[in-house]
């Protein structure tokens, strides 16, 4: 490794500060990268879709190119700063988020970067014990410009920095197209639901043998349980304790990565639901359904179905066609919230026992091909993950680099 140096970011980096507007500047103008769009992602996504009203000025001092870094410098929570998000493309006319600082190479610099390699290096665990150490903790967790001009990285020549990124990129590769699959495959379930079922709900006239109902009369609904006060039962060991936050983290049908757990003890007092079962959020994010890939308890932001004359396929499709209507009945001063009468009480069709039993032959291979989709995801993900830190300190070298 004697090819390999220590380099302070600030040796490589000019850092500036993002735009900081009020509300109603959102929502048109030009192309803005939102906190979500660095937060989530670490090569910025190609069409950000958030939009602000800001002038030239802005556009210049807050622009976005490729081989920029943009980091999350600033929020409620230590474990939401310091994520970072590439551009491997210039965004023309861009502007980022205030709570955000751009890491722009230098134009005269000791060390030429590939951006690839930067989004594995700034993702890893070496980049993240080093924002603990110099963030701040007030009323807000804080990463300011001079900590991160401070941090200093061991970075291998630029040939073997593209080399360490193609192999992790192959990975990220594989994932990207089973995502897409699955988006697929998750789009071809809902348009056959729309064909069988979508006409029927909107009041057309029903086929021989269907009726209309309520849904309370084709599941049983219920909702989950938290034990009081739930900071005295968080855990890092016991049983996992799904929260909303888990749920909006994937585009996946499935959870498989659950942050949280409680004592054993608060078991009682809550709802363990296991692996295969569906849940339905009715707060925060109300009438989000989920499978479950794991065993996991349920807070009472969530409603779950332990009897049901239909599959959990058919519900939820079911859900996802009218939850928009659905989530319009909710109540609440700070969040939409689902109350269970609501759902157990809304009117749908309820289709024949023979139309049910075949659409479940069409549609349960579909979401069969999905989970395993999604657990090769999981896999490529851990193995991805595995590598990351040892190709990132030099511990595992790629082949022709070793000295």
């Amino acid at each position: 490794m004697k090819s390999w140096k220590s380099y302070q970011l600030g040796e490589l980096y000019n850092i500036s500060s993002g735009l900081s507007k009020s509300k109603d500047a959102f929502g048109f103008g030009k192309t803005f990268i939102s906190f979500k769009d660095v937060f989530h992602n670490w090569f910025l996504p190609q069409n950000p879709i958030g939009l602000v009203n800001s002038s030239e000025k802005d556009q210049f001092t807050c622009s976005v190119l490729k081989g920029d870094v943009l980091i999350t410098r600033t929020s409620e929570t230590a474990n939401e700063i310091g994520m970072s998000s590439v551009a491997l493309v210039d965004y023309p006319k861009s502007t980022f988020n205030g709570f955000c600082k751009r890491l722009r190479p230098k134009k005269e610099t000791p060390l030429e970067i590939s951006p690839d390699f930067i989004g594995y290096l700034f993702r890893s665990r070496d980049f993240r014990k080093k924002v603990a150490q110099y963030a701040t903790m007030t009323t807000r967790a804080s990463l300011n410009g001079d900590s991160i001009k401070r941090m200093s990285f061991v970075f291998p020549p630029f040939i073997e920095q593209k080399a360490i990124a193609k192999i992790l990129t192959a990975f990220d590769d594989k994932i990207e197209n089973l995502q897409a699959q699955n988006k697929t495959l998750e789009t071809t379930a809902q348009t056959i639901f729309k064909e069988w079922f979508g006409k029927y709900q909107m009041g057309d006239e029903l086929p021989e043998g269907w009726r209309v109902g309520t849904i309370g009369e084709l599941t049983e609904i219920r909702r989950g349980g938290s034990p009081r006060p739930i900071k005295d039962y968080i855990s890092d060991s016991g049983y996992r304790w799904l929260k909303i936050s888990d749920a909006t983290a994937t585009n996946s049908p499935y959870i498989f990565n659950i942050k949280e757990h409680i004592k054993t003890e608060g078991l009682k007092k809550t709802t363990l639901k296991i692996k295969g079962d569906l849940v339905l959020s009715n707060s925060a994010t109300p009438g989000m359904p989920k499978f479950l890939a794991v065993d996991t308890c349920i807070h009472d932001g969530w409603m779950h179905f332990p009897t049901s004359k239909v599959s959990n396929e058919y519900l939820y499709l079911l859900f996802l066609f009218i939850r928009p209507t659905l989530v319009r009945q909710g109540s609440g001063s700070v969040f939409v919230n689902l109350k269970t009468d609501i759902l157990r009480y809304y009117e749908t069709v309820i289709p024949s026992v023979l139309t049910l039993l075949s659409f479940d032959n069409v549609i349960k291979p579909i979401f069969e091909k999905i989970y395993n989709n999604s657990i090769q995801i999981q896999t490529l993900k851990k193995t991805r993950d595995t590598l990351l830190p040892k190709l990132m300190s030099g511990a595992l070298r790629v082949d022709g680099f070793k000295e």
